[in-house]
């Protein structure tokens, strides 16, 4: 593991109601090079376009395949993400969307902050997730 993660946890013990399995920690302890993601949307990173689905899961596939492509861009990878925020336009999509994430996340630990907004910078978009990564020196 590149960072120390303190207080791991899995949120299938902390929202056992909601059928959840991602691995998250309270707090992330990192050294390296800071990388900060824009919050990544359900379209392709070379021509913005949109993906062309209504289905969160899909949605956020594709999200969760920018941020990893991103850190690979730069030199890291997805082990690297110390931090996650998500932005949902309906908190009824919340299980499916952190489902999917968890896919992406497994064994990764980051923090996790999730907010519910009246919309995203396209109608179209229901899932968006910006992250901070540390790549060690």
């Amino acid at each position: 593991m590149a960072h120390t993660r303190h207080r791991k946890f899995n949120t299938k013990d902390t929202y056992p109601e909601q059928k959840l399995d991602n691995d998250l920690a309270q707090a992330v302890v990192a050294r390296g090079r800071m990388v900060f993601l824009r919050g990544q949307c359900p379209q392709d990173l070379d021509t913005a376009q949109n993906i062309g689905s209504h289905d969160p899961v899909e949605q956020t596939h594709k999200v969760m395949q920018n941020i990893r492509q991103l850190l690979e861009e730069v030199g890291g990878s997805m082990e690297h993400l110390c931090k996650v925020v998500v932005y949902l336009t309906d908190v009824r999509h919340r299980e499916a969307v952190y489902r999917t994430m968890g896919e992406y996340i497994k064994d990764v630990h980051p923090v996790s902050t999730g907010v519910v907004v009246t919309a995203l910078a396209r109608p179209d978009w229901l899932v968006e997730i910006d992250g901070t990564a540390v790549i060690p020196d």
